[in-house]
């Protein structure tokens, strides 16, 4: 399942983005996704593991590592899915295997729900983020 560490992610790049005059705080960061910067600091802990952006502790702010234009949505997706369940969709376990459905579910969903899955990263890997906060910047008031 996806969580919304990934939008998260998304906003906290793209912010940086938009700030390339300095260094920018996990607290100015925490304000615009309205959270608390310890979420925000976790975040870009991950994106830092990633090789997206460089910070260093006990150093204030962050900065890209690349520009938005050779970031996809995939990279983030990936950066940020660390430690969550790897697959976009669950299947209930344990199904009753005297019954014809519960006997067959697992097998019918696993191949269907994979081919969703493909889609979604392939759809992913074609946005940069680049488009992202074009995007942001360009969208009515």
């Amino acid at each position: 399942m996806i969580s919304s560490r990934f939008s998260v992610a998304v906003h906290i790049l793209t912010l940086l983005e938009l700030h390339k005059s300095g260094r920018i705080t996990s607290e100015l960061i925490a304000g615009s996704v309205n959270t608390n910067p310890v979420v925000i600091r976790r975040m870009m802990s991950l994106l830092n593991k990633a090789g997206l952006i460089h910070s260093s502790p006990g150093v204030a702010g962050a900065t890209l590592v690349r520009p938005l234009h050779d970031i996809t949505l995939l990279d983030v997706y990936r950066a940020v899915q660390v430690g969550v369940q790897e697959e976009l969709f669950a299947i209930h376990e344990n199904p009753n295997p005297a019954c014809i459905v519960g006997k067959n579910i697992q097998s019918t969903l696993e191949m269907n729900f994979a081919r969703a899955q493909q889609a979604m990263e392939q759809e992913l890997a074609r946005v940069t983020l680049d488009q992202v906060a074009n995007d942001i910047l360009h969208a009515p008031s």
